[in-house]
């Protein structure tokens, strides 16, 4: 981890490994987005003594070097994830606010033949499904 912040050429600090150990474990393999508040409650129930301003400061860094995303989806506030380069995109239940990944090689595939088809050379975009979570994920 100390690698990581120091190839984004930042100092390693005790909140920066903190903050990003909490990143990576809770949100490295599954569909956990983190705002900079749950950051902070995380912080607290570990006795750990880091400031919300501290937090929004170090995600912000983190974004601005590559390590994380942040997220705006509607009706939230900023959310962040490990930016581990797979591009996903997302499902938002408007009802309890779940979070599914997920990657569709016809969608991408479509989107790069839309956006040709206007002139453009698509390098990069966001897609977000909203609509009210029916149940059980299906298997993969």
């Amino acid at each position: 981890m100390s690698q990581q912040i120091k190839r984004a050429g930042l100092k390693v600090t005790g909140p920066r490994m903190k903050i990003l150990e909490i990143m990576e474990r809770e949100t490295s393999s599954n569909d956990v987005h983190l705002s900079a508040e749950d950051v902070y409650k995380i912080l607290l129930k570990a006795d750990e003594d880091i400031g919300l301003a501290t937090i929004y400061r170090v995600l912000t860094q983190f974004e601005q070097a590559g390590i994380l995303k942040r997220h705006n989806f509607e009706g939230s506030h900023s959310v962040f994830e490990i930016d581990n380069g797979d591009h996903h995109d997302h499902l938002i239940c408007v009802k309890t606010g779940k979070v599914v990944e997920f990657y569709d090689e016809v969608i991408a595939k479509r989107q790069k033949e839309i956006a040709a088809e206007h002139g453009f050379t698509l390098e990069d975009h966001s897609l977000v499904l909203y609509g009210i979570y029916n149940g059980a994920d299906k298997d993969k």
